[in-house]
């Protein structure tokens, strides 16, 4: 039996082309692209503005929906973590967060991550595939459906970050496909502004995301001061280290909009890459290469087995930000959400139990 199309794979265009070999009319694929992407409807059978007799043919070799949502998690600040699996079994994690002036989805790009950094829980999965554009899309549209209700309007529209499992810039091609498809006003309307990639530091890759005419906002993972101390954090920067990094990133600031800032994330580790004078050395390369456009996210780390790192001390997160503020950088630390549901940054590893401890 022929594996079937997920319809959300497909480009406007390729929706076009696909309902034309079926002999339907072209107007079909306005009508599937709407159901799916506007109405978030993920069931053939539901869409109701087409002929029941075409919506059997299309069963027949297309689906709406190819991730199974496995189990809900939901923590005791209210962040929401859903566990699915592709239809061959591999993981993937999305995490809602909700806030008073806006509400988070982080979704993933992978299902696993082969970067290895040695903080995340992610990395113990190894890489088991690149998510296609339908799954990255369907992602989102099942955790606004089981938020807010099938095809129901959010109350203060919906921020996305690339931020779940795996390296965006490594699934480059299908994330950038899936983000054009999301920015649809006929579709999810979820434009580029209110979207951020994470990259771990693949430099080819900020160059080329540079280029891009609608762009969505840029964090670089860094979480050290050093090559020394990146290199055993972050094998990547064995590949491009941080002087590569930085000259990448003084080119993307020359990109910005204005008004734009992008971001350099920091994952605090106690007694690791935490000190005051790590601090200090963090604000003199970011000065040194001259990058005003910036702000710096401090994550304090967020411990789970079987990882060895620690958490740093309030006093001592509040030291580095102080120090950072001191010599021209803007910080902020970023208040850990989901930690009990292991939903927090660094956390994504399919776990199907919660944590012990509370919030």
């Amino acid at each position: 039996m022929p594996e079937l199309k997920h319809l959300l794979n497909f480009s406007r265009d390729e929706l076009v082309e696909f309902v034309l070999e079926m002999g339907a009319p072209k107007y079909r694929a306005t009508q599937i692209f709407r159901a799916l992407h506007q109405r978030r409807n993920l069931s053939i059978d539901q869409i109701s503005d087409l002929p029941k007799s075409f919506r059997e043919k299309l069963s027949e070799c297309a689906t709406a929906s190819t991730l199974k949502l496995e189990q809900r998690y939901i923590s005791a600040d209210g962040t929401r973590r859903f566990l699915f699996h592709t239809h061959e079994g591999h993981p993937v994690e999305t995490v809602f967060i909700p806030s008073e002036k806006r509400d988070t989805i982080c979704f993933s790009s992978q299902s696993g991550c082969a970067l290895n950094c040695d903080f995340c829980l992610t990395a113990k999965l190894g890489l088991l595939r690149n998510l296609t554009t339908g799954e990255i899309i369907e992602q989102i549209i099942v955790v606004l459906n089981e938020v807010y209700g099938v095809g129901k309007e959010t109350p203060h529209g919906t921020n996305l970050v690339a931020m779940g499992e795996g390296e965006p810039f490594s699934n480059y091609e299908n994330l950038m496909k899936a983000l054009d498809l999301m920015s649809d006003e006929e579709g999810l309307h979820i434009v580029p502004n209110r979207v951020t990639v994470s990259t771990v530091g693949i430099v080819p890759k900020i160059y080329e995301f540079a280029k891009l005419e609608k762009r969505p906002r840029l964090a670089i993972s860094l979480s050290a001061p050093n090559d020394e101390l990146r290199d055993r954090l972050m094998p990547v920067n064995k590949r491009w280290n941080i002087e590569e990094l930085m000259k990448a990133a003084k080119e993307f600031e020359k990109t910005l909009r204005p008004g734009e800032r992008f971001t350099f994330e920091y994952v605090l580790l106690g007694d690791v890459n935490d000190s005051d004078e790590q601090a200090r050395q963090l604000a003199n390369l970011l000065n040194r290469y001259e990058l005003t456009r910036i702000r710096v996210n401090l994550i304090p780390h967020n411990s789970a087995e079987p990882l060895q790192y620690k958490p740093p001390n309030v006093e001592q997160v509040e030291s580095f930000r102080r120090i950072l503020d001191s010599k021209g950088i803007f910080s902020r630390v970023r208040r850990p959400r989901g930690r009990d549901i292991y939903a927090a940054c660094g956390q994504l590893a399919a776990k199907t139990q919660a944590l012990s401890f509370s919030l």
